[in-house]
């Protein structure tokens, strides 16, 4: 098996035999990945977006390419089966990889993701990420991602049912990052990921009507990297607790900038679509700077800068 001997790293008490983490939505349940990638290598599997019910998701187009390669637009809507199916029949079957599972919830209430945290407060789930952000549903979501009470209430009530790390996925659709940042911690998250999609939107000129169904969607991809790196930078300087930095990171040499910039872990979205080995890609990347270096391990490049 090949090993990433610098690399190997503990985020939240969670061994990670790389700080390579998959995001949320872009990677499935990481089963679907098995033929390209060994997933028991990745910090983590950042899994579908889990909701208390259900959910089909959104109808009509729901993602498209931006111009020229630099992004994609997506309002999925949260499309999954549920929590209970979650449990009863996905979590026994992706634990066969080995893998750290992150189970990314959204809920339409605080209440809700309480009550989520406490059913996923189960062996086999090694984090909760808690997604505030989300652009694509109409309820929830966004309300709680750009209000830093609404986003610290949402971490309490978690917080209080389950002994499961909190990590909490903020919105870059807000004025004051570091605002967000600051809240969530002081009300008790243990990791912050960074970012979310930013809201976008395309035009049909032809039929004169959004491309989305949804009319505006998520944009990822290359062109919010340098968006994604800002916000690292400047929460990693505000704030205790690790970040779990993401946005357009689709090469290795992406990655050591987000770690230079703060991050404790990165994570790949996007690029999986395009390179479904990508991940891997970056480890090997990432070992080989570290030893042409002269640095035996990832966390001597942890913010760098002054």
């Amino acid at each position: 098996m090949k090993q990433f001997e610098r690399l190997h790293t503990n985020l939240l008490g969670i061994d990670m035999k790389t700080p390579v983490l998959t995001a949320s939505g872009t990677f499935g349940f990481g089963e679907e990945f098995a033929d390209f990638v060994d997933l028991s290598l990745l910090g983590g599997v950042m899994v579908k977006g889990t909701t208390l019910k259900p959910r089909r998701g959104n109808e009509g187009v729901r993602i498209t390419e931006t111009a020229g390669g630099a992004g994609m637009l997506n309002c999925i809507g949260l499309e999954n089966p549920g929590v209970e199916l979650f449990l009863r029949e996905t979590l026994p079957r992706i634990s066969q990889y080995g893998m750290n599972v992150i189970v990314n919830i959204s809920g339409s209430t605080v209440e809700e993701y309480g009550v989520l945290a406490e059913m996923l407060d189960v062996p086999g789930v090694a984090a909760i990420e808690l997604n505030v952000s989300c652009p694509n549903v109409r309820e929830g979501g966004i309300v709680f991602g750009t209000d830093p009470e609404a986003a610290s209430a949402v971490v309490r009530e978690a917080k209080a049912h389950t002994k499961k790390p909190v990590i909490i996925k903020l919105s870059p659709n807000v004025t004051d990052i570091v605002q967000m940042a600051k809240a969530v911690e002081a009300a008790g998250a243990d990791a912050i990921s960074l970012i979310n999609t930013l809201m976008g939107m395309e035009i049909d000129i032809e039929r004169r009507q959004p491309v989305l169904g949804n009319v505006t969607g998520g944009l990822s991809g290359p062109c919010v990297k340098p968006v994604a790196l800002r916000m690292v930078y400047q929460v990693s300087r505000a704030v205790k607790v690790p970040i779990i930095g993401m946005g357009g990171i689709s090469c290795w040499q992406d990655a050591v900038q987000f770690f230079l910039a703060g991050a404790d872990a990165i994570a790949v979205g996007t690029a999986n679509f395009a390179n479904p080995a990508v991940t891997m890609e970056i480890c090997e990347g990432l070992e080989k700077y570290l030893e042409s270096h002269g640095l035996k391990n990832i966390t001597e490049l942890v913010d760098w800068l002054e």
